[in-house]
């Protein structure tokens, strides 16, 4: 097999350590500084975090236009290996067997290696319009930078016509995901000895109220939809995945705090499903100072990332396809910065190389084979918004 031409540059940015919690700005640079070699003039967009910063490179049409095209997207930042039980450094890539082993080869940085691979091609290119690469901070907590790029994006004017997400998706094109929301809920009742609970306000038993609230909708979701069945879960979804209190067993807890999430169909508001929420907790909050006027209930929505919804018969897709996307009815259960982008009018689809089953994982690897495709994929998308040559 033939080295993907792109393994360079994804060996440079695997091998820097952009974990959410860590700056991501040496990847920036990296790109930015490949951007100004090649003439481009890159647009670092800081994060209210220091050190972290979103990108967006564009390479001009002929007549030196930069409105309109289509985006090339992908997050910089990754995932912990923490605790993980890897067969390599996960920030020395290596090549095995035909894959490339690293934290991100996968999720997403084989794909920003392409694109950022295949710039010299685009600048020779005598394009109709501008392509541009966005790159993007912190997707992996949240989507918060995702959030702010489309609004760099618009600041600077650059109103493209399309995007594609380059999550790994097996180079299958996809048009649809769910929506992310996240919320985090603190129940503050009283302290008390345990054989004086009249004297307390258990946090834990509101808590517990509050989780068996959480599965009544879940559950009706899972009964009563609404469904789409191009999903592996065709209805929406709700778990509580994190709880904290107590700090004895002969002790009342003063706090505990319940950490959930949902992922909604289409068909779901969010908004107003979080409201919902919300209420019944105000209603035990009600209930707990009922008790003792000290005890209280703090709401927060640490994230609220839009679901994905291009109609079949978006441009988008046929853009995708035309490229050498394999073209997919199916929806992913996983969410993606796409719904920010179509969200702010910018049809959008989800398509790269690798497997999702391998992001996240102890020896994340992508296929040297997904690569290839990916360059070639990339290569048409110039080809396709290149001048005809006589």
């Amino acid at each position: 097999m033939e080295t993907p031409r792109s393994l360079d540059w994804i060996v440079k940015l695997v091998s820097q350590d952009t974990t959410s919690r860590n700056p991501n700005q040496p990847v920036i640079d990296l790109i930015a500084d490949e951007a100004r070699r090649l003439g481009l003039d890159p647009k670092i967009c800081p994060s209210p975090q220091q050190g972290k910063a979103n990108l967006l490179v564009t390479v001009p049409a002929a007549d030196g236009s930069t409105a309109g095209g289509v985006v090339l997207s992908g997050h910089s930042d990754v995932v912990p290996v923490d605790d993980q039980d890897w067969s390599s450094d996960p920030f020395a890539p290596d090549v095995r067997d035909g894959r490339l082993y690293g934290r991100g080869t996968c999720d997403m940085k084989g794909f920003i290696g392409v694109a950022v691979s295949a710039l010299p091609e685009m600048v020779e290119a005598e394009l109709t319009e501008p392509i541009h690469l966005a790159v993007s901070y912190d997707e992996e907590v949240g989507c918060i930078g995702g959030d702010q790029i489309v609004k760099d994006i618009a600041e600077l004017g650059l109103t493209p016509r399309a995007c594609i997400v380059g999550e790994p998706t097996s180079m299958q094109v996809i048009r649809g995901h769910k929506s992310i929301n996240l919320g985090r809920v603190t129940f503050r009742g009283k302290a008390a000895h345990s054989s004086l609970t009249p004297e307390g306000v258990n946090a834990i038993e509101y808590a517990a109220k509050f989780v068996v609230f959480l599965r009544g909708i879940a559950d009706q979701w899972r009964s009563e939809g609404p469904f789409d069945e191009a999903y592996p879960v065709p209805h929406s979804t709700l778990s509580t995945n994190i709880i904290h209190g107590g700090i004895a067993g002969n002790t009342v807890p003063d706090r505990c705090v319940v950490e959930f999430e949902f992922r909604g169909l289409a068909e779901l508001d969010p908004a107003a499903t979080m409201q919902r929420i919300e209420a019944y907790a105000r209603e035990l909050e009600q209930q707990m100072r009922g008790e003792n006027e000290i005890a209280g209930v703090d709401f927060e929505v640490p994230a609220m990332v839009p679901g994905l919804e291009t109609p079949a018969e978006a441009e988008a897709i046929s853009l995708g396809a035309a490229l050498g996307g394999v073209r997919s009815d199916g929806k992913v259960t996983y969410g993606t910065e796409a719904g920010q982008f179509s969200g702010a009018g910018i049809e959008t689809v989800v398509c790269g190389p690798g497997d999702i089953a391998q992001a996240h994982t102890a020896d994340e690897y992508v296929d040297l084979a997904q690569l290839q495709a990916c360059e070639e994929f990339i290569h048409r998308l110039i080809s396709h918004l290149s001048k005809e040559t006589s």
